[in-house]
């Protein structure tokens, strides 16, 4: 008697085991599935152990600036020479997140609370304005943008390069996070909890452009259209928007992917910062001359 009444809680032991197994299972195939690319892209691995990998930025001789998005003043910034060389530009940064060409050198911002937005040039370092939680940056030659990730006090900033003036745009927004202009000229903005993509307005309205994302982050256009990267865990995507409004999946199964660049060679990189990585994609027209 005493056997049969041992089964049950050994029953339910079992069970329990099998299920903590199948979810340990499931959330390990999400983390290790390779990365998928759309028909005619292709992907490959171009930097390894690139912690939390978050903005890029190409240079003119080839090397990459990586910004490394660690919190606490263990953040940095990181040049990958075109020969793999690593050189660590500025260190005991908390959160760097943004990085945008701009006067001769680059400015990034802090996303880990108050900190300035700052312009490296000539191996100088020159504070340009507080912010708290900025992330995405856009400079237009006149104006450099800065928007903050914050929950529901957030701010969109204009920064003028002659005169020093800070202007506030927009304030009370949530979870602002990317920037981009497009060559029509509007200035889109991402909301990563609605899932939104918005473009800046002078009427205050800012319309949505693009809806139903899962956490956009950073975006970019270019001639291919709006490019918007998902800051999810697990099987986060990179989308292209076309013109008329059409959504194409590029890559699948990245896990919190970060700023997209062009190459200057026709692809694009992509840093993928839950993988500690960054990636090279391909377009079809270009890995199809490759393959002749």
């Amino acid at each position: 008697m005493p056997i049969l009444r041992l089964r049950g809680p050994r029953i339910a032991l079992a069970a329990t085991a099998a299920l903590l197994t199948a979810t340990l299972g499931f959330f390990a195939w999400q983390s290790f599935y390779p990365v998928q690319a759309s028909n005619g892209w292709s992907v490959e691995v171009l930097h390894t152990d690139v912690a939390k990998a978050a903005s890029l930025l190409p240079q003119a001789d080839g090397s990459l600036l990586v910004s490394r998005e660690l919190d606490d003043g263990h953040g940095s910034i990181l040049k990958i020479t075109a020969q793999g060389e690593r050189v660590v530009l500025i260190d005991n940064l908390s959160k760097p997140d943004g990085m945008v060409a701009a006067q001769g050198g680059w400015v990034f911002s802090q996303e880990g609370g108050q900190a300035p937005v700052s312009l490296s040039r000539d191996g100088q370092v020159t504070h340009l304005f507080e912010g708290d939680s900025v992330q995405g940056l856009w400079n237009d030659g006149d104006y450099l943008y800065a928007i903050e990730d914050r929950r529901g006090n957030g701010r969109l900033m204009r920064y003028q390069w002659a005169s020093g003036q800070l202007d506030v745009l927009r304030s009370g927004l949530t979870e602002t996070e990317g920037l981009a202009r497009c060559a029509d000229g509007r200035l889109l903005y991402t909301e990563k909890g609605t899932g939104k993509v918005r473009a800046l307005s002078d009427d205050g309205q800012d319309p949505v452009v693009v809806e139903g994302l899962r956490h956009p982050t950073f975006l970019m256009c270019d001639q291919r259209g709006l490019w918007i990267s998902e800051d999810n865990t697990h099987r986060a995507r990179l989308l292209r928007v076309d013109a008329d409004g059409t959504q194409h999946t590029v890559l699948t199964f990245l896990k919190a992917p970060q700023s997209i660049v062009a190459d200057g060679k026709g692809g694009y990189l992509l840093a993928e910062g839950g993988r500690n990585r960054v990636l090279q994609l391909t377009p079809p027209a270009e890995h199809s001359t490759a393959q002749r």
